[in-house]
């Protein structure tokens, strides 16, 4: 079995990914849904429908290591 150690390092670097992952939660609430985008690319197209996602990067942007 684990040692009382060896869980609590694991279990820091599993909040550290958690933690590094946040952007992905917060984009992933933002985005429009795929039905959205869907009719967003025919309507508007690809380009329009490119700033949309990207604002959404934007916001949340992935951080750097």
């Amino acid at each position: 079995p684990p040692t009382e150690q060896e869980i609590i390092t694991k279990l820091k670097e599993l909040e550290a990914d958690y933690n590094a992952k946040q952007y992905q939660r917060d984009r992933a609430v933002e985005y429009p849904s795929i039905n959205d985008q869907l009719d967003e690319i025919f309507h508007k197209g690809l380009t329009e429908w490119k700033k949309t996602i990207q604002a959404v990067k934007d916001k949340h942007p992935k951080p750097t290591e």
